[in-house]
């Protein structure tokens, strides 16, 4: 009797732990399909929102290159060219370009063209200077209003009054589509363009270059240093109070506040030294201390899973213990430290509060071409646009976290193949 009663509870007790086991399963599963949603959702409005960026609408434009109206004649030095006088051939296209149009419409009319479009009449002149005296049909960009109305981002059945685009403007627009004289092709401003007042004609090549010098700064400070203070405190480090005060520092430095660092950059780097604001040499410098605590702590794992008989074996060969760690232990070590190098590059990439600290905030208008050039970055860039009420700055923010996006997915994919391409098993 008592046998049976023992052995139902044990029974019942089983059943309990697997009900237990099927409810935690089930609940890491929910969570896991939660998350899943929600990466899907985030990505999904990120991507409808920013992919339209990739377009731009163009205009096509009658052009009079007259050359009485540019000054020129066709023997014209280059030099002189570049000084004609494009702008009176941009007016006179714009206000040929309905017939019989007023003075008032005239200015409506232009408002349906970017600010561009002097430029882009000028470059195709000085591409093909044999045109002169002729009229030409050009292609050229059209308003972020105009964009954004023709992508279906702004609407058009609001008052007029709430519109950034009035009722006559608005039937210029929809002749032009009529007559087929409007299209959407791609967006090469968006990639070769630095930051601008203008949507149509904003990119994101100056933040970009911005980015890319930063991250080699950070690189080129952060690795060597990160490798010698992780080889010393791993190898050649005495155990003691002040070595383990220096391994807790460095753990809670990786959990500061990036916002503290640039704080540091602020106070020191800036008003200390006196080095250049919204600079990467600066920018790079505050997240190279930022990221030295993540670089020391992959290379420190990376040469504890090196098993001891490696150095061991070089030192029974007459090695010294300097030779053993940096001719075996190091390179062993190196495929773990990369992929922690490349991990710590990628959370330098999207770090925005020690940039803006530093001044990195500016209106940059030009691509950098150094580490000392006033640049932006393109987590700082994206604060820019979103903090914008201009529809089309929207679409590039989205297009720009897009970017930033796929920039880390390939940073961290090419850790993950560091990792496995070199690392070994022991």
């Amino acid at each position: 009797m008592n046998n049976s009663i023992a052995k139902e509870k044990i029974i019942s007790l089983r059943k309990k732990r697997s009900l237990e086991d099927m409810r935690f399963k089930y609940y890491g599963f929910t969570a896991m399909c939660l998350s899943l949603a929600v990466l899907v959702f985030l990505l999904y409005t990120i991507f409808s929102k920013g992919y339209t960026a990739f377009q731009k609408t163009i205009v096509l434009l009658e052009v009079d290159y007259n050359q009485e109206v540019l000054k020129l004649t066709p023997d014209s030095s280059d030099e002189d060219m570049e000084k004609g006088k494009f702008f009176r051939v941009k007016k006179q296209a714009i206000e040929n370009f309905f017939p019989d149009l007023s003075k008032s419409d005239i200015k409506l009319v232009k408002k349906l063209f970017s600010t561009n479009v002097d430029k882009e009449i000028k470059d195709y002149f000085l591409d093909n200077p044999e045109v002169i005296n002729t009229k030409q049909q050009i292609w050229v960009t059209a308003h972020s209003d105009v964009d954004q109305l023709l992508k279906g981002n702004s609407r058009r059945d609001v008052p007029e009054d709430r519109r950034k685009l009035n009722d006559i403007q608005l039937s210029y627009v929809d002749q032009l589509v009529e007559e087929n004289r409007v299209k959407q092709v791609f967006n090469n401003f968006f990639f070769t363009k630095a930051d601008s007042r203008h949507p149509e004609i904003a990119g994101v090549a100056g933040s970009f270059m911005g980015s890319l010098f930063t991250l080699f700064t950070v690189f080129i400070l952060s690795f060597p240093i990160a490798i010698g203070a992780s080889v010393y405190l791993e190898e050649f480090a005495p155990k003691n109070r002040i070595t383990e005060l220096i391994e807790v520092n460095i753990s809670n430095l990786a959990a500061v506040p990036s916002i503290v660092f640039g704080l540091l950059g602020l106070g020191v780097l800036l008003n200390v030294f006196g080095l250049p604001r919204s600079t990467p040499l600066v920018g790079g410098s505050v997240l190279a201390l930022m990221t030295l605590p993540t670089i020391i702590i992959a290379c420190r794992a990376s040469l504890k899973a090196v098993p001891p008989s490696i150095k061991e074996g070089a030192l029974a060969v007459g090695a010294t213990k300097t030779q053993a760690v940096f001719h075996h232990v190091v390179p062993l070590a190196l495929p773990g430290t990369l992929t922690g190098t490349i991990i710590g590059l990628a959370q330098a990439l999207g770090e925005t509060a020690p940039l803006i600290m530093i001044g990195m905030i500016a209106f940059i208008p030009n691509i950098p071409t150094g580490l000392t050039e006033p640049s932006a970055a393109l987590p700082v860039q994206i604060y820019l646009w979103v903090e914008s009420a201009e529809r089309g700055f929207q679409e590039k923010s989205a297009a720009a976290i897009m970017v930033i996006l796929i920039f880390l997915f390939m940073m961290n994919a090419i850790a993950v193949f560091l990792r496995n391409r070199f690392e070994r098993k022991w």
